[in-house]
């Protein structure tokens, strides 16, 4: 059984419909650049472990009852407790881990492991992850996830590679519990530029677009 925390990460998540994923290299620029996420109006954000400062990060937007804060590429049970000290939620791998799924659930966050095919999908669900991360997605798209669904309904997956504003009303009408945006949010050549005007702008423009 979930706890209450988890259920309110779960409702959150789900209620957003999109998570903001950032990757980045400055720590100066994760920051200005996660804020701009906000006030384009993510409610939902993941900052990876191998960005600099990330426990900063985390704990700063933690800090904001709007905010839900996970922590991306978690590998250890060690990444899994430090994120969740400083705030994180919900704890995502590009993997399948059960030990890191087990200390999620035992640290009160949501595990989001990361799968690929039907049966690493399953196996994360049976290993207790409450949300799966379809990484990287498969090159059919909704329709692929829309296959698999049909079968295995209960599954809650999140794709969170090659989404964007063109396809994720697509992927959540298949049945996406939600869609991650990373590189279609966070360009490189933007944050490169410190251009975080067209960060915002570009995060208003996902969240229209996928808006009920």
């Amino acid at each position: 059984m979930l706890s209450p925390m988890s259920d309110a990460v779960l409702r959150a998540i789900h209620e957003a419909r999109a998570v903001a994923i950032l990757r980045a290299g400055d720590a100066d620029v994760a920051s200005a650049a996660l804020d701009a996420a906000v006030r384009g109006g993510f409610r939902v954000l993941e900052v990876t472990t191998s960005t600099p400062r990330v426990l900063d990060h985390i704990a700063r937007l933690a800090a904001d009852p709007r905010l839900t804060i996970g922590a991306g590429t978690v590998l250890t049970v060690a990444q899994a407790r430090d994120c969740a000290a400083a705030g994180a939620r919900f704890l995502v791998s590009p993997v399948t881990d059960p030990e890191v799924i087990t200390e999620a659930a035992r640290l009160g966050c949501v595990a989001i492991p990361g799968a690929h095919t039907p049966t690493e999908l399953w196996l994360a669900h049976r290993a207790g992850a409450p949300l799966q991360k379809l990484f990287p997605a498969p090159a059919g798209g909704p329709d692929w996830l829309r296959s698999v669904l049909a079968p295995m309904p209960f599954l809650r997956v999140i794709p969170t590679n090659g989404v964007d504003e063109a396809n994720a009303a697509a992927w959540l009408a298949a049945g996406a519990y939600a869609v991650g945006m990373v590189r279609s949010l966070f360009a490189p050549e933007d944050l490169a530029a410190r251009a975080y005007d067209r960060v915002e702008a570009r995060a208003r423009a996902m969240l229209a677009a996928i808006a009920n």
